[in-house]
């Protein structure tokens, strides 16, 4: 009979199997070189390396181990093989990387119109499916008995598909000498069982702690457990299950895998022995709770039963299992750290965090950095999320971008980045050229358009006399350098086709030139650490898997580069912490801790929702003998049933992420069985957890409600000249004129900044007045025309794109017609224009005001008219005579003598004309009783002056603004949300 072995959920797994091997080869322990006969056989390298600190601790002394070897039943990798069993003629497994790009080739092949990114995507789930499909030992062959006329259009396309790769597939392999990984590894399995067989080994041979949900090892199982000196121990074979639910197993029950691996290697359940000896440890009771939890549905009636007889013995299970429900992921995950910190004030106590969900793990690992305890995730993060993964993915997506100054800056401000200097001062540098040059829209494309914008910022800057001229030039200096780093990637990875071994030494030769500081070289700071050592093996795989590789897109590999880095982890190589471990399932597997936080348990995450194969649907799946997808669930359920059984556990999960959650299939039962019962209060934790996370985090007193702010500068701080447009800012927003003049504060235009109406307001602004600078006397015969040609110079200046332009240019040419026709009307009365011309007045107190008028028309009667040109919404008189006096201000100017080249005048009109091009394409609208509105607005500005003359009168924020709903530049540094009543509206 096959020696096959169970050691119950509930009892340290490690521990159980290291006391019944030593009571078994050396119970006296005087022997060292006892153990060291055996051979064990563990699922995953993690429980290879914990196992002998487990011997270490029960033998308290020195001792000669068992050989341990990781059978694993996920990745490859984790296959390791003693050298007499490793078949030296065996082709080796073909490079994940290599396969995938060969299989990319074969999709496009299919899929023409695909990218090679989009190919290599769709080649990751290929590769999935040949994995899935050598697992479980099925011949590909069969792909040619599916009848495509059963299946719908887009299945039989993918069928017809399949069967083009499976018959081209094994030549590729052919050529490439080598194997598909699940190939070699079924193989490997295969020899062992056969050596082991063959040749009966003297020592023991252990095989502990798999389920066999690979067929392989389910049959190198079979051999070892009827090996005369082999056993197979199980984890958690439960034995107490009625025969009636035994039989019921459907694939999402823990049970189902153990249910087929018996079959597989020949044993009947009742013939499955304990391993001894038990461990005091174990909980017999719990694993009635979790048994009942995860019945079968059609047997679930047995709870009848349970409530008649009472459940004391439920109860009793319940002890030391509790559920914490959170509000949302970040208050989960600040229980979780009070839970697993709370552990260490309890010596020699341990406690883990066993989850799937990867954020939650990372937020538990950055809310334990609050009492200075570092841990790291043991499933590791993604390479793309490491330094270095950022680094180069940013450089490849930045190119690809043609730098675009989002992404430009993104991949300069990364730590990793000096470009040959100290990082310090690059990263000023970086700064300077962020605030300076590339606010606002879009420059032009590529390195080049950036030195082109940095020139033309010069150049602006000088002729605006502004202080930040020189700093432009030596930004110009800087970039010119930095640009003999980025070019060149520019080039390889811009448009057109390229090897992507060429794209791939492209990128590590940037990368290093741009990591490079004034005292150490790019590659030694680059390729340092886990994440560096990851990435430069990443990218040495990357170069040897496409040597070969036809000519792609060059578009295509920065997407292929982050879905290589996404999916390499890179896992902590030291630093655990001594007693508190973040664990995923997998990791989990045979470990004990006393107490085990079970987090994230909501559907979708624990369990994972089932995978949809996009390659065979249902029917398909089933016919060639596939496990559905619903297998997973099973192998997750086992997880977590063994993992619940621990002596103390807490289920948690967030009532909301984003949305409402729903609670994990398994919490259901658990409340329904509890509920039904009348025990559910047993299911309350020790303490509050989600209550003490959320006091955690909130102010040790109410926050005040905030007030409204009132600064009040000394009188030598407060602005004393202000342009005219400024003034209409001091009345609504006098915090505003604050921020800018008395905390020199100015608003940074946004990064790629949309071209808007502000814009489309500067270049009509512009081309009227070239037009009229060029036509100051007569119009020519052609008016419209030519106004319309000055405009598409300008919007060309402006670098207008074409997709603006395509809006913009029609309503321009709307509008030139009517305003050429109104300026033909008016002609005769004027005598001259001014354009675009600055005035100053001195008001009392020693105010300056500033202007710098559109227009001034001196007409032949001697007045003149001031012209202020809109392409939007054109005040109201009103508005003109309460806070928006900016014509009549000007006309005050004017009348002051304040244009000096046009000395004093009297002012007759004030108009405001829209230039819109709309249905109505423009529109003149006069200022009624000018004279008062000239005198008002002197009046007012006067007494504005005064009252800020005042130093105890503070500028307060939004007193008056426009539109409640239309944010000011400032309003986030006057906490206008804070303290603003909401629904408030403020004076049109």
């Amino acid at each position: 009979m096959p020696n096959v072995f169970t050691i119950p959920s509930s009892a340290p797994f490690a521990e159980t199997l290291a006391r019944g091997l030593i009571a078994k080869l050396d119970p006296a322990q005087k022997d060292p070189m006892a153990l060291s006969a055996a051979t064990i056989w563990l699922p995953t390298r993690r429980a290879v390396r914990d196992f002998p600190e487990v011997f270490a601790r029960i033998l308290g002394g020195a001792a000669l181990l068992p050989r341990m070897h990781a059978l694993g039943d996920v990745d490859e990798d984790e296959f390791l093989f003693t050298p007499d069993t490793d078949d030296l003629s065996r082709a080796p497994a073909i490079a994940p990387i290599r396969r995938r790009l060969l299989l990319a080739q074969l999709v496009r092949r299919f899929r023409a119109g695909l990218t090679f990114a989009q190919a290599a995507s769709l080649a990751g789930g290929l590769a999935k499916f040949f994995d899935d499909a050598e697992t479980e030992g099925i011949d590909l062959s069969k792909l040619e008995t599916l009848v495509p006329a059963h299946f719908a259009e887009h299945w039989r396309k993918v069928w017809d598909f399949l069967a083009i790769v499976r018959r081209h597939w094994p030549a590729i392999l052919e050529d490439e000498g080598a194997m598909d990984p699940m190939v070699r590894r079924n193989a490997a399995l295969a020899a062992l069982a056969a050596h082991l067989e063959k040749h009966l080994p003297q020592g023991p041979v252990i095989a502990a702690g798999s389920t066999g949900s690979i067929p392989a090892t389910a049959n190198l199982l079979r051999v070892i457990a009827n090996l005369p000196n082999g056993a197979v121990v199980l984890p958690g074979l439960d034995r107490e299950l009625d025969l009636e639910s035994w039989n019921e197993l459907d694939p999402g029950h823990p049970q189902y895998g153990m249910k087929q691996l018996l079959g597989r290697i020949g044993v009947e359940r009742k013939d499955v022995r304990d391993w001894e000896p038990m461990e005091a440890e174990s909980n017999p009771a719990r694993e009635t709770v979790l048994r009942e939890v995860l019945r079968p549905a059609p047997t679930t009636d047995a709870w009848r039963a349970i409530a008649e007889n009472g459940a004391g013995e439920i109860a009793k299970g319940l002890d030391g299992l509790s559920i914490v429900e959170a509000a949302h992921p970040g208050e989960e995950a600040t229980a979780i750290a009070l839970i697993l910190r709370g552990v260490l004030e309890e010596k020699n106590k341990t406690a883990a965090l066993v989850t799937p969900d990867r954020n939650l793990a990372r937020r538990v690992a950055a809310e334990l950095r609050r009492w200075d305890i570092e841990i790291d995730d043991s499933a590791g993060r993604p390479l793309a999320h490491t330094p270095a993964g950022t680094f180069l993915t940013l450089l490849a997506e930045a190119a690809d971008e043609h730098f675009a100054p989002v992404p430009l800056l993104a991949l300069l401000k990364h730590p990793l980045a000096s470009g040959g200097e100290a990082t310090a001062e690059f990263r000023r540098k970086v700064r300077m050229l962020d605030r300076l040059v590339l606010r606002g829209p879009r420059p032009d494309p590529g390195i080049k358009g950036i030195a082109k914008a940095i020139a033309a910022s010069e150049k602006n800057a000088r002729a605006r006399e502004s202080q930040s001229a020189d700093s432009i030039a030596t930004i110009g200096a800087w970039f010119a350098q930095l640009a003999n780093i980025l070019q060149p990637i520019e080039d390889c990875i811009g448009d057109g086709t390229a090897a992507i071994a060429d794209l791939a030494l492209c990128h590590i030769a940037a990368a290093e030139k741009l990591a490079t500081t004034n005292e150490e070289g790019g590659k030694s700071i680059l390729w340092r650490g886990a994440d560096g050592n990851a990435a430069n093996e990443l990218l040495q795989s990357l170069l040897a898997a496409a040597q070969d590789i036809a000519p792609v897109e060059a578009s295509s590999y920065p997407v292929l580069f982050r879905a290589l880095a996404e999916q390499r982890p890179v896992r902590p190589t030291f630093g655990r912490h001594p007693r508190l471990a973040i664990l995923g399932p997998l990791e989990a597997r045979l470990q004990h801790f006393d107490t085990v936080v079970l987090g994230g348990l909501n559907e979708g995450t624990w369990p994972g929702a089932a995978n949809v194969d996009p390659w065979l649907s249902r029917p398909m799946r089933e016919k060639l003998g596939l496990e559905q997808p619903e297998r997973a669930i099973g192998l997750a359920a086992h997880d977590f049933a063994s993992l619940a059984s621990g002596p103390r556990v807490i289920l948690t999960r967030a009532l909301k992420d984003g949305a409402p959650t729903i609670a994990s299939r398994w919490l259901q039962r658990l409340w329904q069985l509890t509920t039904g019962l009348g025990i559910q209060k047993h299911l309350a934790p020790d303490l509050p957890y989600e209550y003490c996370a959320r006091a955690l985090n909130e102010p040790a007193k109410p926050a005040e409600r905030m007030k409204r702010p009132q600064p009040a500068p000394p009188l030598a701080q407060r602005p004393k000249d202000l342009t005219v447009t400024e003034i209409e800012t001091w009345l609504r927003d006098p915090y505003a004129i604050y921020a800018k003049h008395v905390l020199g504060l100015r608003p940074l235009d946004p990064l790629d900044a949309e071209i808007g109406p502000l814009e489309r307001g500067t270049a009509v602004h512009k081309a009227l007045e070239l037009f009229l600078q060029k036509y100051p006397d007569h119009l020519p015969a052609d008016a419209a025309q030519t106004l319309i040609e000055i405009s598409r110079g300008v919007f060309a200046e402006a670098g207008v794109p074409a997709s603006v332009l395509a809006v913009w240019q029609p309503r321009f040419i709307r509008a030139a017609h009517w305003f050429t026709g109104e300026e033909r009307k008016r002609r005769p009365a004027i005598k001259d224009i001014y354009l675009e011309i600055a005035g100053t007045r001195a008001f009392p107190g020693g105010f300056t005001l500033r202007c710098r008028a559109d227009r001034i028309d001196i007409l032949r009667n001697g007045s003149a008219a001031i012209l202020d040109y809109k392409t939007g919404n054109l005040k109201t008189q009103k508005q003109v005579k309460t806070l928006s006096p900016q014509l009549p201000l000007e006309a005050s100017i004017l009348g002051s003598g304040g244009f000096e080249k046009i000395g004093t005048r009297e002012t007759s009109d004030l108009l405001y004309i829209r230039f819109s091009g709309d249905a109505t394409p423009g529109e003149v609208r006069p200022l009624k009783d000018v004279k008062t509105l000239i005198s008002g607005a002197e009046k007012d500005l006067t007494d504005l002056i005064a009252l800020f003359a005042d130093e105890t009168h503070p500028y307060l924020s939004r007193i008056k603004p426009f539109r409640a709903d239309q944010p000011g530049e400032y309003d986030h540094l006057a906490r206008v949300r804070e303290w603003s009543l909401s629904g408030w509206e403020g004076e049109p």
